[in-house]
C-alpha cells in the first residue's frame, strides 16, 4: 500500500467531509446531535477509505460502499444502525456530486440490510386520563402537568416542545408555533384540557435567570429553560407518582397522540401534518396501530372469532 496516497486520500476526503458538515449544522441548520451523529459515521468510512489506500475520493464506487456495510454486518451493528450510515454517505455524496460536479453518488443503489418493523408503544385513553390527573398546585407539580399535556395535545418531539417559547403559544386561537426538524416550523392545535394546565402553570412560572429563561415556556427549578433530559425524568416521575404501573417518555405520548387521531380520524395525511412529517410512509406505521386496535376489538366482540376447541369441524 502507498501510504503517501493514503495519507492524501485522508486528508482529502476529511476537507470535504469538515465542509458538508458545516454546510448541515450552518445552511440546513440541522441538530448538533445530528450533526454529531454524520460526523462519526463519516469518520469511519474515511478511516475505511485510509486502509484502502484510495486517494481520490471521485474514484469511490459501490463496491466500496458495500465493503463498507460488510464490515459493519461483522462488526454486529444492527440493520437499523447500518440503514442509518447508508443514509449518511448518501447524503454526502450527493452533496458532493453538486459542489464538485463528481460522478454519481457510489451509494445510491447500495441496500442496508432490513430492520424489524417495531411498533411503537402508546398509552390507552384511560391510563392517560390516569396519568395526566391534577394531584397539587405546586409550580413543579403544574409544570411537568402541562408538559405531559402538552406532549399528549398537539404530539410534539422531545426537542420542540423544549425548544419552546412563551411567545409560540396563541392562547386567543389555541395553536401552538413548533420548530421542528430542518429548522422548519408548523402550526398546531392545542387542545382544552392542555392549555388551561399550560395557564395553570403561567399563573406560578418563576421569573428567568437569563434572557433566554425569559423567553422559555418552561423552566427548571434553577429559573433556566428546562432540559431535554429533565423532561425525560419529570416524565417518568409522574408516572411513577399517578401508580400507572409504566415507564412513560416523549415520544410515547406522541406515539399515543398518533394513534388515537388515526384511530378517530382515518385521516393520515392530517396527522402527517400535525407530526410534522416530511414523508408520508414514516406516518404510516400507525395505521399497523390502529389495525392492532381493530383486531383487538374484533376479537373481544365477535362471537365467532375465537378459535374453537374439540369441534367436530376440526378433526
Amino acid at each position: 500500500m502507498d501510504t503517501g496516497s493514503a495519507t492524501a486520500a485522508t486528508t482529502q476526503l476529511e476537507r470535504r467531509i469538515e465542509a458538508f458538515l458545516g454546510h448541515i449544522a450552518q445552511v440546513r441548520r440541522l441538530s448538533a446531535h445530528t450533526v454529531a451523529a454524520y460526523r462519526r459515521d463519516l469518520a469511519d468510512f474515511a478511516r475505511l477509505c485510509a486502509d484502502m489506500g484510495l486517494a481520490d475520493p471521485g474514484k469511490l464506487r459501490e463496491a466500496h460502499v458495500r465493503r463498507w456495510l460488510t464490515e459493519a454486518h461483522r462488526r454486529g451493528l444492527a440493520a437499523s444502525t447500518q440503514q442509518r450510515r447508508l443514509s449518511t454517505l448518501r447524503a454526502f455524496f450527493n452533496w458532493n456530486a453538486r459542489e464538485s460536479g463528481e460522478r454519481a453518488n457510489p451509494a445510491a443503489a447500495v441496500l442496508a440490510p432490513r430492520r424489524k418493523r417495531r411498533l411503537p408503544r402508546t398509552l390507552e385513553v384511560d391510563e392517560l386520563g390516569q396519568l395526566l390527573r391534577r394531584t397539587g398546585d405546586d409550580p413543579l407539580a403544574l409544570r411537568d402537568l402541562a408538559i405531559a399535556e402538552l406532549f399528549y395535545s398537539s404530539g410534539l418531539r422531545l426537542a420542540e416542545l423544549q425548544s419552546l417559547n412563551r411567545d409560540d403559544l396563541d392562547h386567543a386561537q389555541r395553536l401552538l408555533r413548533v420548530t421542528g426538524k430542518g429548522n422548519k416550523t408548523r402550526s398546531v392545535p392545542v387542545g382544552q384540557a392542555a392549555l388551561a394546565a399550560v395557564r395553570a402553570y403561567l399563573a406560578v412560572r418563576p421569573e428567568g435567570r437569563n434572557q433566554d429563561a425569559a423567553e422559555a415556556l418552561f423552566l427548571s427549578n434553577h429559573g433556566r429553560r428546562i432540559s431535554a433530559r429533565s423532561i425525560q425524568a419529570r416524565l417518568k416521575r409522574l408516572a411513577q407518582s399517578s401508580a400507572l404501573g409504566r415507564s412513560v417518555h416523549p415520544h410515547m405520548l406522541r406515539h399515543s397522540f398518533a394513534s388515537h387521531m388515526l384511530e378517530s380520524s382515518g385521516d393520515l395525511r392530517a396527522v402527517q401534518e400535525l407530526l410534522g412529517h416530511s414523508d408520508i410512509a414514516t406516518t404510516q406505521i400507525y395505521t399497523h396501530l390502529d389495525f392492532q386496535h381493530l383486531a383487538k376489538v374484533y376479537d373481544q366482540a365477535h362471537p365467532r372469532a375465537g378459535r374453537r376447541k374439540n369441534s367436530d369441524d376440526d378433526r
